[in-house]
């Protein structure tokens, strides 16, 4: 399977600011990544060293199997990048965003924008600062898309929409996503969640995770979350001798979150113990595992 882009050995510094330490990475065609991290974690740095519009200080960065350092000029031709702010005029119509995008790359990307245009339900007529935000991150996307390349980059691409855009946007990049390569930077786990085939996890300029998303999920449902509530204060000492709790997250003195990873459930083992220890349960919950769980643990 053909490699899209590759990070190996990278490390960039501006300043005293270690932005990225040792990153390596790759992923295949015909998939969309998600490169997950905190703001400042080194998401952007990464895309725009893969991009050519930053030069590493140590490592070689490739994409379609050209070098970054050397040939980010082709790599910019080849690739759609969408940055985490947008510059467009507002001034401009969507039709003339579409004539816009065609200067750089040859008179029939216009012909192609059309057609994205009209896929993607935008009005050709209608100037860009009367647009919404899901409107103008559709014609982002379509200007990106215009000349075909084959991989798409996408930086916070839902960054600022309201709930029902983000919908939209999504089920959008998802689609896409089964027509060629999608390499998305966010920090929205529902993101990762709703479209991602791989998931790479960034703190602090450094890889803490590279997994199948699948991979992720299945090792989410190694492990229980079980959230109690005592009527009074108590000792978390008594609670590690629950039969099954491994490790105790106290939330106050009298609710704590207990994590196992036992195939059995947790609950009525603390029930017997708030009877034994002459206790009133006020809350007992099972918690819903998501990948947040996994990015706070690594990220913390």
């Amino acid at each position: 399977m053909k490699t899209m882009f590759r990070l190996q050995g990278v490390t960039k510094r501006f300043g005293r600011t270690l932005a990225l330490d040792d990153v390596s990475l790759e992923a295949p065609s015909g998939s969309v990544v998600a490169l997950l991290g905190e703001n400042g974690a080194g998401k952007t740095t990464s895309l725009k060293i893969l991009l050519g519009l930053c030069d590493p200080d140590r490592g070689e960065a490739e994409v379609l199997g050209l070098n970054s350092r050397r040939q980010g000029r082709e790599i910019r031709r080849r690739v759609g990048y969408v940055p985490d702010r947008p510059q467009m005029y507002g001034w401009m119509t969507v039709d003339e965003a579409g004539w816009f995008a065609a200067g750089f790359h040859g008179p029939n990307t216009y012909s192609q924008f059309c057609k994205l245009v009209q896929r993607f339900e935008l009005s050709p007529k209608q100037k860009l600062k009367t647009l919404s935000k899901g409107q103008l991150a559709k014609v982002s996307l379509a200007v990106s898309m215009a000349h075909e390349p084959e991989l798409l980059i996408l930086d916070e691409p839902t960054s600022g929409l309201d709930p029902n855009q983000l919908v939209d946007i999504r089920q959008l990049i998802r689609t896409i996503g089964k027509e060629k390569t999608v390499m998305l930077s966010t920090h929205i786990m529902q993101e990762v969640e709703a479209i991602s085939d791989r998931v790479i996890i960034i703190n602090k300029g450094k890889i803490v995770a590279d997994k199948k998303a699948a991979e992720l999920q299945s090792s989410l449902s190694s492990q229980q979350i079980i959230t109690v509530e005592f009527d009074k204060a108590v000792d978390e000492k008594l609670l590690k001798k629950i039969t099954g709790v491994e490790k105790i997250v106290a939330e106050n003195n009298n609710t704590f979150k207990l994590y196992s990873t036992s195939q059995n459930d947790l609950r009525p083992a603390v029930s017997q113990f708030a009877q034994q220890q002459q206790l009133l349960i006020l809350t007992l919950q099972k918690e819903e595992q998501k990948l947040e769980s996994i990015f706070r643990e690594l990220t913390s």
